[in-house]
């Protein structure tokens, strides 16, 4: 993976070029700890000129609980720039853009409170997590509102996608909305 020194973060690419693992620097002392967890000029230095205009937390009390795989369509669709503040995930990022080499190519990390990592997730791609710990609570932020209207979604465990979940379908703790959601060859074109 390349690194660059963005501020006060580490900007790791991934296999989709369009999807970065973030990492803010953190500075400890006898007290705690400082961090930076969003510079918006850092990453208009990468070219992201984003506005965020909501934070979503969620916590989720069990190991294995799967959220996702959830996009917004257009004119709703969003960037997500994640990070878990306690616990861990196994975070991953589809493509859904047709006219893109990487469509129905995704990319996973595992993104943690101890490892202070971030993913930013583009327009274009269906996001979701499943918990590796209990008690892990994810903060992102989003540059549009929740529109349920526009909110949409892919099967999590789709063998289409060839995914390596960290857990069975049978250990995965869903919502009912998650377990109806359309395999990925059913979804209309939403992004080019």
């Amino acid at each position: 993976m390349a690194a660059s020194a963005v501020q006060t973060a580490e900007v790791l690419a991934t296999e989709i070029a369009d999807v970065k693992m973030i990492v803010p620097r953190i500075y400890r002392d006898h007290r705690g700890f400082f961090s930076e967890t969003y510079n918006k000029t850092g990453l208009e230095a990468l070219g992201a000129k984003l506005e965020f205009v909501q934070d979503n937390h969620s916590l989720s009390v069990e190991r294995g609980v799967v959220r996702g795989l959830h996009f917004q369509i257009p004119p709703f669709a969003q960037v997500k720039l994640v990070r878990v503040i306690r616990g861990s995930v196994f975070d991953v990022a589809v493509d859904l853009r047709q006219g893109c080499p990487t469509y129905g190519k995704h990319v996973a990390r595992v993104i943690s409170a101890a490892d202070w990592n971030q993913f930013l997730v583009p327009i274009g791609f269906a996001h979701g997590f499943c918990t590796l710990e209990a008690n892990t609570e994810v903060i992102y932020k989003v540059t549009n509102y929740y529109a349920p209207e526009h909110d949409r979604g892919v099967l999590w465990n789709d063998p289409d996608l060839g995914i390596a979940w960290p857990i069975g379908e049978g250990e995965a703790v869903l919502s009912q909305k998650d377990r109806e959601q359309p395999r990925f060859r059913k979804l209309p074109i939403y992004f080019e």
